[in-house]
Order: structure tokens, then sequence, then C-alpha cells
């Protein structure tokens, strides 16, 4: 499906609902009614992915130990846990990520938990998974700056490593290959989700969300938020023009980035960005792709005109801020791997 016909099915979509939820704050009851057909809990267990690739304690232990190790870089600097950081919500808390050559990237990193459930990754849904986008940072050159070749290399040269792979592909007659260096990444990442939140909460029954809070929900759906950012992960599902309305300033919308275009070369495409995923939006700053943005309430006020036109009181803002804050799931605690021991074959890390 065209991106411009999912935005135009799900924004008519968004409209009716808001429409039939106008006037008066909804009843609790009937408020998470309504809350549950347009969003879902985070699972408690690990989802399987649509790509076939087994989530096994072998290829998660492998990828997590490929998702911290720095010597995946040229430079032996920069790790998957450099831009994404498990620590500080999924992400580097900088406006565009450093890499290598300490060159500024275009984009804000998006935050990898809980990015199993995004339709596709990055801003411009240029990787259809989890797999594919972790293959794109290894061989940017303002990123990691590496190439698969010397990827391999760098893996056989330490027998720890060879014996993960046979471990986590067992069968397989040369398991040391790229491709499985991106699924067992992948396996990793997928276990990195946020469940029970106290929004989750809420829709399994619970009273978790005190009167601000349940104002916020009631605002969020009633001024067409839901639109795009619905589902288990409250967004990353379609792709929008950033500027639906109208189109924020250059500072937060930069004229040379044009989204989805890049991918597309379509020109319904120009300035389109798939919607970011709000769960853990408090831990996220700063915002949107531009990272232009630091503070949630200015997000906002930003959105409500960009996105819908519409100029929300201070308390709509507060309100809607207060309950994007209950999105906060449970983080997974991760225990950095000890990684194998480099040898005299290990490729040296090379200046940049």
């Amino acid at each position: 499906m065209e991106c411009h016909t999912m935005f135009r099915t799900t924004l008519t979509a968004g409209v009716a609902l808001a429409t039939a939820l106008a006037g008066p704050a909804l009843a609790n009851d009937e408020l998470r009614e309504y809350a549950n057909e347009l969003f879902e809990p985070i699972p408690l267990s690990t989802p399987d992915l649509a790509n076939g690739n087994m989530v096994t304690r072998q290829r998660v232990d492998l990828g997590a130990m490929l998702f911290f190790d720095p010597r995946m870089s040229r430079s032996g600097l920069f790790s998957c846990q450099s831009c994404h950081n498990v620590g500080t919500g999924g992400v580097d808390g900088l406006e565009t990520s450093i890499g290598h050559g300490w060159q500024a990237g275009p984009r804000n990193s998006p935050t990898v938990f809980n990015a199993v459930f995004n339709v596709a990754q990055f801003w411009d849904g240029r990787a259809a998974d989890l797999a594919e986008q972790a293959t794109g940072p290894v061989q940017a050159g303002v990123e990691m700056n590496n190439t698969p070749e010397r990827v391999i290399a760098t893996l056989n040269s330490m027998q720890a490593y060879v014996d993960a792979f046979q471990e986590a592909f067992p069968g397989e007659e040369d398991p040391v290959t790229f491709d499985n260096f991106a699924l067992a990444i992948e396996a990793f990442e997928a276990t990195l989700t946020t469940p029970n939140s106290r929004f989750d909460q809420f829709l399994m029954g619970a009273d978790s969300l005190d009167e601000q809070e349940l104002a916020g929900l009631n605002a969020f759906i009633d001024q067409g938020c839901a639109a795009c950012h619905a589902g288990v992960n409250m967004g990353g599902q379609d792709y929008y023009p950033f500027g639906l309305v109208e189109r924020p300033g250059a500072n937060v919308l930069p004229e040379g980035d044009r989204g989805r275009f890049a991918v597309t070369e379509t020109a319904i495409d120009d300035y389109v960005f798939r919607a970011a995923p709000l769960r853990n939006i408090e831990l996220t700053a700063p915002y949107f792709h531009s990272g232009a943005v630091w503070d949630l309430e200015e997000a906002v006020a930003v959105m409500g005109v960009a996105q819908l036109g519409a100029e929300l009181s201070e308390q709509e803002i507060s309100d809607i801020a207060a309950f994007l804050r209950t999105l906060t799931g449970e983080i997974p605690e991760v225990v950095h791997p000890v990684l194998p021991t480099r040898t005299a074959d290990t490729p040296l890390p090379e200046p940049m």
C-alpha cells in the first residue's frame, strides 16, 4: 500500500473517532473501551519475528555481544550501543548522533526499545526489519564506516566469536556471515521491549492513571493524535507528512531532509516520515527527526499546530504530556557482555 493511501485512511478513521468522542470527557470505563480499540498493551513475551528469525538464547547472547562491541566499527570506537544506549532510554540523548571522524549524523537516533513493533526501521522506513537495519550503520561512512568483509574478518579472528556463531546457527557449514551478524543483532534487539507501563495497566483494567493523565488521554484521542500514534507502539506503523496542516520552522524541519522521498523518489513522499513511536517518550528527548526540541510540552505544542492545525491550550498541552509520561514501561536490565579477546589476526582500529 502506498504511503499516501495509508495516512489518508488512518486520518479519516481518526477524525471520525475524534468526532465521536468530542464533547465532555468520557467516563473511565468508556474511555478505556475506546482506548482499547486504538491501542494495545506491549506483550510480556518477546514477539515472533515476521522474517522467521528465531529468537533463541544463543542468538540473543551473540547479538548482545555484537551490539556492544565497538570493534564492529572501523575505528574501534563506535558500537550499536553508542547511538542506542540501553541505559538511557535506547537513545544517545543527542540532537543527531556522532559517528566516524566525529561527524554529526543527519537525523536523531530513534530508540531501540520496542523497535521490533515498528512497521519498518529508520525515520524514512528504508529498512524492512531490525536485521536489515543492523547492516546500515555498520557500513555508513558517517556512523561506523566499516565493510561487511572487515566485520567478518574481525569475527573470524576470535575463536570465541566463531564458536558463538556455530551455537547460534547450528547446522550451517559457515555460520560467520554478515547476514547472520544482522540476524543475531535483530534477535537481541527483539528482546528490548518495555511492557507494563501504567497506561498498559489501565488498558488491562487497572485504575492506574490519575485525573490529569485521564484528561490527557481523552485530549490525545479527542484532538486526533491517535490518528497517527496508535497500535502497540503508539506510532511507528505508517508514514505522514511532517507539517500536514502547517509546516514547522526550518529548525524543526530542515529543508534539506526530504524524508521518505529519498527512498521512493515519489513526490507525495516529500517531507514524509514514519510516525514516531511514543512509548517511553519521556526518556527519549530530544524529539523529532531533527532532534531540535528538548521539552516534551513544546513537542506536543508543535505537533498540535503542524499536524492537527490546533493551538492547544496550556492545560491541554500539560494534560497530554502527563498522559504521555504514563507510556514509560519496565526498562529491561541488560548486562554488558564480556567480549572475546582480540588476537594477532584481528584487524587493528584505523585512525579517524
